[in-house]
């Protein structure tokens, strides 16, 4: 399963369920996006052709940042650029969420392990501005 959390017509966020298991390579993101997320299962001997990723200059705006949840539930609050929160999402074990835009903030629901993986060079606390958000008892989640 699939869901992209969108407001006033552009994506703030994408996550793929762990219950995701179509046959094949799936791009879920449209290719000007600075982060690419793709899905990939192969039959047993497929073969992916060697490769070398060629030097293509890049310009990057806006982070943007892939969690790969590995064990325990997490609340993804959804805010707007301007940090007026919209609505909330729950992750569980084996589930991987883009943040494309806006805000976000989380709040573990069980001890987690998850993965992160953004753009870098990391720039530090230039990075992010951050702002008071909501308490759990505010939360809206979203069911998929």
């Amino acid at each position: 399963m699939i869901e992209r959390i969108e407001f006033d017509g552009r994506q703030l966020a994408l996550i793929v369920r762990s219950s995701f298991h179509e046959t094949g390579i799936h791009f879920f993101t449209e290719s000007h996006l600075s982060q690419q997320l793709a899905y990939m299962r192969h039959p047993l001997g497929h073969v992916i052709q060697p490769h070398i990723h060629n030097p293509v200059p890049r310009e990057v705006q806006y982070t943007q940042e892939v969690l790969f949840l590995r064990r325990g539930r997490l609340r993804v609050d959804f805010y707007t650029e301007a940090g007026v929160y919209l609505e909330s999402r729950e992750l569980g074990p084996g589930d991987v969420i883009l943040l494309a835009t806006g805000g976000h903030g989380f709040e573990t629901l069980e001890e987690v392990e998850m993965i992160e993986v953004k753009q870098g060079p990391y720039a530090g606390d230039v990075d992010k501005t951050r702002f008071s958000g909501i308490d759990g008892a505010q939360a809206r989640i979203t069911k998929p």
